[in-house]
């Protein structure tokens, strides 16, 4: 029996129809007005958009930061099941190995981690911590098993790569068609400022963003462009959060460059004054790059609607305060970097980028589904409500009153960076491949999810 969803507002990047649209097993078979209901289940959504399943490209939802931190509260089990409750039916998450472990060894134990496991479908960016031929061999690899985007770092010690690395990797992966993105800080320089504060007996999560500057992420993205550019590769850069990174995108484009540009919710609703709060709670948004003022919360929303940002993803990496954040009491350095997030990405940017009206729906469907599905060989797929493609469906009530709370969350940490906001607009309904999976926020059939396998486009 196929399924019927009748008297929805259909929305993608381009537009909004009032159209029927039919399921068939996985997929949407038919979409129209008026489509005849015999032989159907038929779910009345009048008055609800219906918008494509939303995308998170930037996870870590399984991650171990270091010694003592135990790995991060979530994993693919509870992580992923805050994702599908509130309508993200996808994730890309980052695979990342240990120094000396192949990439086909670091795929299989990110499968162990998800198979059977997610409540969403998944796949994931391969992270590049060292080069030599053995990892170039292995990327045509990863392509043929449907890993086709890869991530590199410009800081963290035990990850980062020397810009001679960098560019010999950057053009094995332009010959192989794949896509980059790397995490943009100057290691050495935010070495030397953590260095400093501390010699100074600034310990506090006060000097979290003072030791990761806006220059140290500005100078390492026009590294990074400068590098992609005499490798011809497009890159994308993720976590964007400042202004002067933002002035860096806008010159390599002027210059006939071709990038993606990725920001988060964090950067766009929060500033740096959370660091100052008593009782070492700013220890809370301790990520990196760090939040920022409000001037560059403004510059990063300029750029969303002129569109020189492309997607909006969470870099969801979730720590406990308790026993876990507190372990950096004295020395800011030693606190876990990341925050939760993604359960709460589209009611955020919803309320407070929609009904603010500073973007369109249609603009929201693209920062967080379709453009991501379009750049990481998701589409059309995932991404888009037509014919032929997954039926990943978001039925979204826009009036929903919602209140984010982290006694109520799904996420499996002791805080939400959110706890306290207002929201307006929430998914009621949420389809996975045809199965409705959540509804009102509780999950009603978990370990769903299925890995997604990506194909390179053939281009002439």
């Amino acid at each position: 029996m196929s399924k019927l969803l009748k008297g929805g507002v259909v929305v993608t990047a381009r537009g909004r129809l009032q159209l029927d649209v039919r399921i068939d097993g996985e997929k949407i078979v038919e979409m129209g007005t008026n489509l005849p209901q015999a032989g159907a289940e038929v779910e009345d959504v009048t008055g609800r958009y219906l918008l494509p399943g939303f995308i998170d490209a930037h996870t870590h939802l399984e991650l171990n930061n270091g010694p003592g931190t135990q790995g991060s509260a979530d994993n693919f089990y509870t992580g992923s099941k805050a994702a599908v409750a509130k309508g993200t039916t996808t994730v890309i998450d980052m695979a990342t190995p240990t120094k000396g472990q192949s990439l086909q060894e670091c795929l299989a134990v990110w499968n162990n981690f998800a198979e059977h496991t997610s409540s969403c479908d998944y796949t994931y960016h391969m992270s590049i911590i060292e080069w030599n031929e053995a990892i170039k061999k292995e990327i045509a690899e990863m392509i043929d098993q449907g890993i086709t985007s890869f991530k590199m770092y410009l800081a963290y010690d035990n990850l980062r790569v020397t810009d001679g690395e960098l560019f010999e990797a950057m053009v094995e992966l332009q010959k192989q068609g794949a896509m980059l993105g790397v995490h943009c800080e100057n290691g050495d320089l935010v070495n030397e400022k953590i260095h400093q504060l501390l010699a100074a007996g600034k310990t506090t999560p006060h000097y979290h963003p003072l030791s990761r500057p806006d220059a140290i992420e500005a100078e390492a993205v026009e590294r990074y462009l400068m590098i992609a550019k005499e490798a011809g590769l497009t890159v994308n850069i993720v976590h964007l959060s400042t202004r002067r990174s933002l002035e860096a995108v806008r010159r390599a484009r002027k210059r006939g460059q071709q990038l993606f540009v990725e920001t988060c919710p964090q950067y766009l609703l929060l500033d740096d004054s959370v660091y100052d709060q008593p009782n070492f709670l700013g220890a809370k948004f301790v990520c990196s790059p760090p939040i920022r003022k409000i001037t560059d919360q403004k510059a990063l929303w300029e750029g969303i609607t002129d569109g020189s940002i492309n997607t909006i993803s969470t870099d969801h990496c979730s720590f406990n305060f308790a026993g876990q954040k507190t372990l950096g009491v004295d020395d800011f350095s030693k606190i876990p970097n990341g925050m939760p997030g993604v359960e709460t990405r589209p009611e955020l940017i919803y309320t407070a980028g929609v009904d603010t009206g500073r973007i369109t729906l249609e603009k929201m469907v693209a920062l967080l589904s379709e453009n991501i599905a379009r750049q990481f060989h998701l589409f059309p797929q995932k991404g888009i409500l037509q014919e032929g493609s997954d039926a990943d469906i978001v039925v979204w009530d826009p009036d929903k009153a919602g209140l984010i709370s982290a006694a109520t969350q799904l996420q499996n940490v002791d805080y939400t960076p959110y706890d306290g906001f207002v929201t307006k607009g929430a998914a009621e309904a949420v389809y996975l491949r045809g199965e409705k999976v959540a509804e009102n926020g509780a999950v009603l059939k978990e370990k769903q999810g299925r890995f997604v396998y990506r194909k390179i486009p053939v281009t002439e």
